[in-house]
């Protein structure tokens, strides 16, 4: 326990490291001191600071994509953990209530049927939808949303039919520049990080994950089934009706900064569990760290690899996930 409990401050002074480096790759040859002058120009202190251009580049451009990357990837990573231990799935993530999917929907009706303009109209669309298709998932699953199996039923039934209607739309209104745009948003992007949307995925990103991490005794509970969690004095169907709402909406606020960003909330979990053990007051705020220093690293790989070209991040995590997770799962099949 005492080597589980000393990868938190590794992981945070990883953390750390992986902000300050990350904002000084780019394009741009701007090294460590130019950023830390920015940093503490804006700090107001006592230094000159870069001149305009430089100094919009580190401070509006790269500083808040790389603390949105940070924030999503945390965000995502303890929503996968606590999915997967309330329905006792391997295979959850935070996309299992089809919310990518009615978030998808919600930000193609933005860019495509004109119902809005700009970055703030297509993350408002995008969580709507996001909230439309939790909703829909619940009403799916009747009165008996809470139990797992129902539940999760109910969200693949839902992602399909806001799917569906992700398609109808593209295919009967979107012009192929439109298509384009919708496309590499559908395969998650950081390219519209800004301030306010830092501190709003922050915002929301800190309250959900203090309440996940307050029910950590629950889900540890739950590690042993219903009856158990029950016996111990936890209420089954309200710790699921409350984490259930947290994550749905979590996850709507995030993938309405960033569009569906997959593989994160499912393989960090499991790799970070191997490390750490199963204890939720130790797992999730090191699937936090954890989550948070590989987004802002596949980020910073699809905007700099094939620069001035940039990658969608969804298809940077899903070619890191792949064979991350077949390690996992070999190494799982050995160990049994």
């Amino acid at each position: 326990m005492t080597g589980a409990k000393a990868a938190l401050p590794v992981a945070g002074a990883a953390l750390l490291l992986s902000v300050c480096v990350s904002v000084t790759i780019g394009v741009a040859d701007l090294g460590a001191a130019d950023v830390l002058r920015t940093f503490a120009a804006h700090a107001g202190l006592p230094v000159r600071g870069l001149p305009p251009l430089e100094d919009s580049i580190v401070w509006d451009l790269r500083t808040p994509r790389v603390l949105l990357a940070g924030i999503v990837g945390a965000g995502l990573a303890v929503c996968g953990a606590v999915l997967q231990a309330l329905t006792r799935n391997p295979l959850a993530d935070p996309y299992l209530l089809g919310i990518s999917a009615g978030a998808s929907t919600g930000a193609v009706a933005v860019l495509v049927l004109g119902l809005g303009a700009g970055a703030v109209a297509l993350s408002a669309g995008a969580f709507a939808g996001g909230v439309a298709a939790f909703a829909a998932a619940v009403l799916l699953a009747g009165r008996r949303w809470t139990e797992p199996s129902r539940i999760l039923l109910a969200g693949v039934a839902t992602a399909q039919l806001f799917s569906a209607l992700t398609s109808l739309v593209i295919v009967g209104q979107a012009s192929p520049d439109t298509t384009r745009s919708v496309m590499f948003w559908l395969l998650g992007s950081l390219t519209a990080a800004s301030w306010p949307a830092v501190a709003l995925a922050a915002s929301a990103g800190g309250v959900a994950v203090l309440a996940c991490w307050a029910a950590a005794p629950a889900l540890d509970a739950f590690a042993f089934g219903s009856d158990v969690a029950q016996t111990l004095g936890f209420s089954p169907a309200r710790v699921r009706a409350l984490l259930f709402a947290v994550t749905a909406l979590l996850a709507a606020v995030l993938v309405a900064a960033s569009g569906a960003i997959g593989f994160v909330g499912l393989i960090v979990p499991h790799a970070v569990r191997r490390l750490t053990g199963s204890r939720h007051r130790l797992l999730l705020p090191a699937c936090a760290l954890a989550g948070a220093v590989l987004l802002i690293w596949a980020d910073t790989a699809a905007r700099t690899v094939f620069a001035p070209q940039e990658l969608p991040v969804g298809v940077v995590t899903a070619l890191l996930g792949v064979p991350a997770f077949a390690m996992l799962l070999h190494r799982s099949g050995r160990a049994s």
